[in-house]
């Protein structure tokens, strides 16, 4: 018995099975008759099945891009929240600050000038450390959604295409770096502010123990 392997049109396997025998009849020159005996294997191939899970896991690139987009307006939506609200907090402290400086009680000025700026400012760096790592946590979330989105892009040529044919998005939109310039405000604001608190809590309390101007 021999088998024989063909695939039909549908993409299904069909394995026939030749069932050599010799017949009988047959006294000088045995002729050997052939009964085909089909059987069909149902199962599609790997690359098929594969491709289906992944549509199904996943969905069509097109799904995944309109994904991908709103993660990221969702995760720059957050983080530009969160900046607003350090911003705020940043301003009311410097007002503070300068308040207290201005202070000019013949009593207790020169000693409320001395205590209170510079643990305003002690504040305001603790407030800055304390928004970094939510800050820097949107940042990275909004760096994987791009990198995804990059890729997709740079797998689905047809992705990029527009009505008339020109990229949807430009290199520098839909490169994995080139988004970063936009977001450089809201990671390197803490770490600004920090770097003045520091400066401006020191200044003021070496000016109230030194006294300079005396």
């Amino acid at each position: 018995m021999a088998t024989r392997a063909r695939w039909s049109a549908r993409g299904v396997r069909v394995e026939t099975h030749l069932n050599l025998s010799v017949d009988a009849s047959s006294k000088c020159f045995p002729i050997p008759c052939v009964k085909p005996v089909p059987r069909i294997l149902t199962e599609p191939p790997a690359e098929e099945a594969l491709s289906e899970h992944n549509t199904k896991m996943f969905g069509s690139p097109k799904e995944r891009l309109d994904f991908y987009r709103r993660e990221i307006q969702y995760e720059t939506s957050i983080l530009a929240n969160r900046t607003d609200a350090y911003l705020a907090a940043q301003s009311f402290l410097v007002i503070a600050f300068a308040s207290c400086m201005a202070n000019l009680n013949p009593e207790w000025g020169k000693l409320f000038t001395l205590v209170v700026p510079p643990f305003l400012a002690l504040l305001g760096l603790l407030s800055s450390l304390n928004a970094w790592p939510g800050i820097r946590a949107a940042y990275d979330i909004i760096d994987h959604w791009h990198f995804k989105q990059s890729e997709l892009l740079r797998s689905e040529p047809l992705m990029g295409l527009a009505y008339d044919e020109s990229p949807l998005f430009s290199e520098r939109e839909s490169s994995h770096k080139g988004y970063r310039k936009s977001l450089l405000f809201s990671v390197r604001t803490p770490w600004i502010f920090a770097t003045f608190w520091v400066l401006l809590g020191s200044y003021s309390f070496y000016i109230q123990v030194t006294n300079p101007g005396a």
